[in-house]
């Protein structure tokens, strides 16, 4: 009987012991997909609590299978946010640095001393709250959702609407827990406002859109890739925006440390310029460029276009090499974000002064019809009318065109009429077409 029992004590010991190398094993094997949700977590709680001023930061979370195992705690320090599967597994650390944010890393990034920023020159930041007419209130009631039950008001989830007409702050309106003053997240309007950025310094005479051999290691064809193909999304690089576990955009954002770097390693899935597809990936590396060549690293944003328009809110927010994550991480109060709009509306003039070379909003807003998986993307912005002469939405004017970002995020420019048009929200389970946002401009064009 003692054998018996000796050797089944030692089969159970040797099924203990494969049971744990399974576990140990899986775990490895899934810890790549673990940290792209555990930073995505970190990240936010830590933004959405110093950016935001928000106590809730999981209600920022977009349903998925990770979430009921997400934890997330201050440090015992106080100075980062540290998020994990079950308190054990996946660790994170998202740092905040005043000036610029949070950044991902296992240890605080020593970064520059920021410029400072003042709302002086910025027209909209101390305008007092309008009071709109009856159509303006009712354009803003239907993209609010005030026409819906409480539950689908809630899915559609906008939080902020600002409306500029001929340069005036006309209207705006926010949901509950959120004022002027809460900075939101613009995720890919942030593209957008890259390319004010490139104009910025091509004004400069920094860099230029026919610049090629943008980075060192570049020594094949990805050489010809120029900083047009990066703004047009037309680089060729091999790339996957699917936001989802483990994909590049989610690996780039939550797994690497130097996102530009990652990007820019990829091989060509397509010819330069040959084929456009949408890629975090592109805007990320423009951005190291433009820091690599002004050396101004995370401060670029701060010095080169905050300060000028006024932009106090602004904050941009850089990996853990210091480089502005160009492609997502701009946070801005609502009517921060609509001066940007303002500001590409003026093609780049803002109180007497040219920023922008003479004709860039023109160019950037021009379609080329480039084959592709995008409808109606140019240089960092979406534009309503297409190579062909088609219309993305007939109905909106020609010459509109808009940034737009994960979640619901909006920014529209009408030139013809002089409308801004700023919608913010959180609507990971609503469609582009069911966002209201089209209606909504459509119906400030007719209030006018």
């Amino acid at each position: 009987m003692r054998r018996r029992t000796g050797r089944v004590g030692r089969i159970l010991g040797v099924l203990a012991v494969l049971v744990l190398a399974a576990l140990v094993g899986g775990y490895w094997y899934e810890r790549p997909l673990l940290l792209t949700g555990t930073g995505y977590a970190a990240h936010n709680a830590c933004a959405v609590t110093h950016l935001a001023g928000r106590s809730q930061p999981e209600t920022d979370l977009p349903p998925n299978p990770l979430v009921p195992y997400l934890r997330s705690r201050v440090t015992d320090d106080g100075a980062a946010v540290q998020s994990s599967i079950l308190g054990l597994l996946a660790k994170q650390k998202a740092w905040y640095v005043e000036g610029y944010g949070c950044v991902l890393g296992a240890e605080k990034p020593t970064l520059p001393a920021p410029t400072p920023v003042g709302a002086t020159g910025n027209p909209f930041a101390s305008a007092e709250a309008p009071t709109p007419d009856g159509a303006v209130s009712a354009a803003l009631a239907t993209a609010f959702g005030d026409d819906l039950s409480p539950e689908a008001k809630a899915r559609l989830g906008t939080r902020a609407i600002v409306v500029i007409r001929q340069g005036k702050l006309v209207a705006e309106r926010y949901a509950e827990g959120f004022t002027a003053q809460t900075r939101q997240l613009g995720w890919s309007m942030a593209k957008s406002v890259t390319d004010l950025l490139v104009g910025r310094l091509a004004e400069a005479g920094t860099v230029a859109l026919s610049d090629a051999r943008l980075r060192p290691e570049w020594t094949d064809d990805r050489a010809r890739i120029t900083m047009d193909d990066l703004l047009r999304m037309t680089s060729g690089l091999t790339w996957d925006e699917t936001y989802a576990l483990g994909t590049t955009i989610t690996t780039m954002l939550y797994r690497e440390a130097d996102m530009a770097a990652y990007a820019a390693s990829l091989p060509l899935a397509h010819p330069v310029g040959e084929y456009q597809q949408y890629s975090s990936g592109s805007t990320d590396i423009a951005c190291s460029v433009l820091t690599q060549r002004t050396g101004a690293g995370a401060d670029l944003p701060r010095r080169a276009l905050f300060a000028p328009l006024g932009l106090s809110s602004a904050v941009w927010e850089p990996d853990g090499a210091g480089t502005p994550v160009c492609s997502s991480y701009l946070w801005a109060t609502p009517r921060d974000w609509a001066a940007i709009g303002q500001f590409a509306l003026q093609d780049g003039e803002w109180n007497g002064r040219h920023w922008l070379p003479e004709g860039w909003m023109a160019a950037a807003s021009t379609h080329r019809g480039v084959a592709g998986e995008e409808t109606g993307y140019a240089q960092g912005w979406w534009v309503n009318k297409l190579a062909d002469g088609s219309l993305v939405e007939k109905d909106l004017p020609l010459d509109t065109y808009w940034a737009q970002g994960h979640d619901g995020q909006r920014l529209y420019v009408v030139p013809s009429a002089g409308l801004v048009v700023v919608r913010l929200g959180f609507s990971p389970e609503i469609e582009a077409k069911d966002l209201r946002t089209v209606g909504l401009v459509r119906d400030l064009l007719a209030a006018s």
